[in-house]
């Protein structure tokens, strides 16, 4: 039986994720932080991965390549409450085989394991063009990215003052 590793710091979320992976027959497990992640991975490698993009602050990227380096044939889902095409698009170059927004199905989080959706590149298609919003929610993701998190080089790239950019990085991301 494949092995299912629940990488999130919301405790209550991660229950709920892991109890009910396990009604489906599944072997699963959960950690809330990446030490204790990456403990767990070395003591049982995990066969896939369900990884919080945002581990108390931190980014559960960085988890990805010495997830891969225990088991190189771990499938990784990142799922995100904030969702942008930057940081899925470094989610899958990074070797995650998916990237999805929360609120999401554990049905969902099941079948994103299936290899055919990395083949496919089922990770980044969108059905419908997205909002003029949510465009300019994923162009200043993008140039926040480029700029490594730094919001007053960001707003300056932007031609933006400093504080109208941390009031829109404060809003939740617009739906597409």
């Amino acid at each position: 039986m494949e092995h299912i590793l629940v990488i999130d710091d919301d405790e209550t979320f991660n229950e709920v994720l892991t109890r009910a992976l396990r009604r489906r027959g599944l072997e699963a497990a959960g950690v809330t932080d990446a030490a204790t992640a990456l403990v767990r991975a070395n003591q049982q490698p995990p066969d896939r991965v369900v990884l919080d993009l945002n581990l108390a602050g931190n980014s559960g990227l960085a988890l990805i390549a010495p997830l891969l380096a225990i088991n190189p044939a771990c499938r990784i889902v990142v799922l995100t409450g904030y969702a942008s095409i930057a940081t899925a698009v470094d989610a899958i170059k990074l070797g995650a085989v998916q990237y999805l927004a929360k609120p999401v199905e554990v049905d969902a989080i099941v079948a994103a394991f299936d290899a055919k959706a990395r083949a496919t590149g089922e990770a980044l298609s969108a059905v419908e063009p997205l909002s003029v919003d949510r465009l300019e929610w994923e162009h200043i993701q993008r140039v926040l990215h480029e700029h490594d998190g730094n919001v007053s080089a960001t707003a300056r790239a932007l031609k933006m003052h400093r504080r109208t950019l941390q009031r829109k990085l404060s809003k939740r991301p617009v739906k597409s």
